[in-house]
């Protein structure tokens, strides 16, 4: 892209409270007409502190209601069932809200609000939806938000396992960067350089950040403030080679093939550190973080399925036919599956010994 135009949120507020003061940030930003969606039992915790926000501040809302369907014909039923009065929507909750909203936002042309009550990816700084398209989980393209307003006692309140997938998701940035490098090098891609400095700015700032415990202030909002700047480099990109590659590819192929997957994060961020030894690229950085912050603990609780692991990844290369990262040869496939065998960390949290 030269010269081109980029959206960017024009709101990023990380912090304590501030799903207190969502009137503040909407009246202030001209909205006075809006519609909220909530996740799934989510009105019942936050829809009183919301709606009293909102009402403070002079904001009518046309209406509010839970959400818990991705299927895109009840999204675009809902877009167009919107009051035309509306100036604003926003999503509150975790990632099947906040993508129904975004594309609800996208088809009738509004600003968007993501408003995330987990750190489980960075979905909610990204501009495409995870929806069900004929039956199978499908991308779409969608609104980049207006406003990412983000509480991080709201974030510390949800189960661990969510933070958890944040850092999976996070970390993964430094795998998928490589494949994108891999991909530009041989002739496969051209990588952006400005997607890649924010994306790798991202990364770095998150590993490299202090923290007693993941519920530290400080480590949520660096680990929120850069799952966001990862939207903006996949929108810098125009797609989402930045922060998703050979890592995604297998947790995109367990999603396929599992009955009941692990969340996003924890499977990529397994991904990320096969596929970093593979690489042979920070894999002891990757490691660290994992070990560090109780990844690799959580992980090895699960009861996960080595089998189902080198199926994904021998499936991996279907996904995205049209890239070439590292699984898209047969060589660093097969790399994997023997780290998957026999290296330390991986017969840990499989129980291979």
């Amino acid at each position: 892209m030269t010269g081109g135009q980029i959206a960017i949120p024009g709101i990023l507020k990380v912090g304590k409270g501030v799903l207190g003061e969502i009137g503040t940030f909407l009246k202030g930003s001209g909205f006075t007409q809006a519609v909220i969606y909530f996740g799934n039992g989510l009105t019942e915790m936050f829809g009183r502190g919301v709606m009293e926000s909102l009402k403070q501040e002079g904001v009518t809302v046309l209406e509010y209601r839970e959400l818990d369907s991705v299927q895109m014909d009840d999204i675009i039923e809902l877009a167009f069932s919107i009051d035309a009065k509306a100036q604003v929507i926003m999503g509150i909750g975790g990632g099947k809200v906040i993508d129904a909203a975004k594309y609800a936002a996208y088809l009738r042309k509004l600003p968007f609000f993501s408003v995330p009550t987990s750190s489980s990816s960075d979905g909610f700084s990204s501009a495409s939806a995870s929806l069900i398209v004929n039956g199978r989980r499908t991308s779409v393209p969608a609104r980049m938000a207006y406003g990412i307003l983000v509480d991080t006692d709201v974030i510390k309140s949800a189960p661990v396992k969510f933070i958890y997938s944040g850092i999976g998701d996070m970390v993964a940035k430094i795998t998928a960067l490589y494949d994108w490098l891999y991909e530009d090098q041989n002739g496969y891609a051209e990588m952006n350089d400005f997607a890649v400095m924010i994306a790798k700015k991202a990364v770095n700032s998150f590993v490299r950040t202090p923290f007693e415990t993941i519920q530290d202030d400080l480590f949520l909002r660096e680990l929120l403030d850069s799952l966001a700047m990862s939207g903006i480099a996949n929108e810098i990109a125009g797609g989402s080679s930045p922060t998703s590659g050979s890592e995604h590819l297998i947790s995109h192929s367990l999603d396929k093939m599992l009955e009941t997957p692990q969340l996003h994060g924890i499977q990529v961020g397994i991904a990320t550190y096969i596929m970093s030894l593979v690489q042979e690229h920070r894999y002891q950085r990757v490691n660290t973080i994992f070990t560090d912050t109780g990844f690799w603990d959580y992980v090895e609780t699960l009861k996960l399925d080595v089998s189902d692991y080198e199926k994904a990844i021998d499936m991996a290369p279907s996904i995205k036919p049209h890239r070439h990262t590292y699984l898209h040869e047969e060589q660093y496939r097969e790399k994997a599956k023997r780290i998957l065998r026999e290296d330390p960390v991986m017969k840990r949290i499989f129980h291979l010994e």
